[in-house]
């Protein structure tokens, strides 16, 4: 039973980058932008947000929620740099958009790399950040008697804040989706661009926006990962592949912030099964193909039902422009 516990456990801390990464996506695909440079804004994310508490600490001589504050608002806007940059080539350029969103994996890959080398050079061998801002990510939130509940204690108030920030995040964008007109009018442009255009609907705005704020929420869960799972110290690679895990995940979910929540902490169990469930003889690497199996299951599913409400959004992937319609 303490397995189990252990794995749930382990599997809510595995699966909050995914969910964020997923989040990201799934508002951006929501516009009808197929942004696949998630990995790349993940990376851009994780350093920002590790040299923008590390600098605060040098700057300020001390750490803690201050350095984390200024982590997570560096990360979210340098996950908007590389959605802009998308944006710009696909909104007001029209490029294709699967092309620049690998590039724009490429180009953050190679960003979050260069500058987490640069800036390791300048800290001396490597970069990390003071036990003290590692404790404000990564440290549990305190709920005084209710994480001292047996079992439900341990499965539901021993996380750090971003857990939560994420849960908080995913319920909070499933109401604006479906409860808010402005919510309503961004599945419109994903739907169809140019009848919501013809409604009188600002399709750039909205693409532009949703792109954005898309990934900049990526750029937090790249933070997640440089933060709390790298503990606060520059990995190279520390992404590692959970931006295309992310990508897959939005499929799992099928564009559902709500049902993401699930998909995130099923997704997070199979990260890190081979951990807590080893099977005599069956390689990591099998392990490491349960998520994107499931996948495929699921997308498959999905097309033989052929549910429009479960479906993904139209215009996703091909660029809108006025004078076609």
């Amino acid at each position: 039973m303490d397995i189990v516990f252990n794995l749930l456990t382990a599997a809510v801390l595995a699966g909050t980058p995914l969910l964020l990464g997923t989040l990201g996506e799934i508002l951006t695909e929501k516009s009808g932008n197929l942004n696949l440079g998630v990995e790349g804004m993940m990376f851009m994310g994780a350093i920002a947000g590790i040299a923008g508490s590390w600098f605060t600490e040098q700057w300020f001589s001390g750490g803690g929620f201050a350095a984390a504050f200024v982590g997570l608002i560096t990360s979210f806007l340098a996950g908007c740099l590389g959605a802009l940059i998308y944006a710009f080539l696909t909104i007001t350029l029209r490029a294709n958009q699967n092309v620049t969103g690998l590039t724009l994996t490429i180009f953050g890959t190679g960003f979050g790399n260069f500058f987490g080398e640069l800036l390791g050079k300048k800290a001396g061998n490597f970069v990390a950040v003071t036990t003290e801002t590692k404790n404000a990510f990564a440290g549990a939130m305190n709920f005084g008697p209710l994480s001292k509940i047996p079992v439900i204690g341990q499965l539901l108030f021993q996380y750090n804040w971003l857990v939560y920030l994420s849960i908080i995040l995913a319920i909070a964008m499933a109401w604006f989706l479906n409860k808010t007109r402005t919510g309503l009018n961004l599945r419109a442009v994903g739907e169809s661009p140019a009848t919501a255009d013809a409604a009188g609907i600002n399709v750039t705005k909205y693409k532009y926006a949703a792109t954005i704020i898309g990934g900049g929420i990526c750029g937090i869960a790249g933070m997640y990962i440089s933060m709390v799972t790298c503990s606060g110290v520059w990995v190279h690679n520390c992404v590692n592949g959970y931006g295309w895990l992310a990508v897959a995940l939005v499929i799992f979910s099928t564009w559902s912030p709500s049902r993401a929540l699930l998909c995130g902490l099923i997704f997070g169990g199979l990260k890190i099964l081979r951990l807590y469930v080893s099977i005599p003889g069956v390689a990591t690497q099998i392990y490491d193909m349960l998520p994107y199996i499931a996948t495929i299951l699921v997308l498959i599913i999905t097309s033989i039902r052929q549910s429009k409400e479960l479906a993904q959004p139209k215009s996703c992937g091909l660029n809108y422009f006025r004078e076609d319609r």
